[in-house]
């Protein structure tokens, strides 16, 4: 008899458990390989980023590393060192990053659209930061206002 009461004690307290750990805010971000430079603006990023975002609080991404962070659920991500995106190889012809990117507090982003939302790709810039926001958040821009300053202060102007 004792050994059913400590496995019914058990059970709700291992349900607790699994909950608190399943409830968790953190999320899989597939983490970029960026290298020298590159690699340096990115953590210095990290370093600079805000706690909160259009009005979300950072959460942990899985993998932890220094070249992503997240805010909210659904979450808004971010990738720093990510490679250059398509449309900017494939018909670099025709990419022009003042036209088809827009500044948001002084950093030029190329606008995607995705299936739920926006990905966001600063241009113009040493290492290209990705932002993806859900359509939950819309207006997506708005996540970009809160991220301006960290990337200004940490990833110089160039190509």
């Amino acid at each position: 008899m004792i050994t059913a009461r400590r496995r019914h004690l058990a059970l709700p307290a291992l349900t607790v458990l699994f909950a608190a750990v399943s409830c968790s805010p953190s999320e899989d971000v597939a983490v970029p390989s960026p290298e020298g430079a590159a690699a340096r603006y990115c953590k210095a990023l990290h370093e600079e980023l805000p706690q909160t975002v259009d009005g979300l609080k950072r959460a942990t991404a899985e993998p932890v590393s220094d070249f992503t962070a997240m805010w909210g659920d659904p979450a808004v991500k971010l990738r720093c060192g990510v490679p250059k995106p398509d449309v900017l190889t494939h018909g670099s012809e025709h990419y022009n990053p003042y036209a088809d990117a827009a500044e948001v507090n002084g950093v030029r982003w190329l606008f995607e659209k995705q299936d739920d939302g926006y990905r966001f790709t600063t241009v113009l810039r040493k290492a290209y930061v990705e932002v993806t926001v859900p359509g939950k958040y819309a207006p997506e821009v708005n996540a970009l206002t809160d991220l301006a300053r960290a990337v200004k202060k940490t990833v110089p102007v160039g190509v």
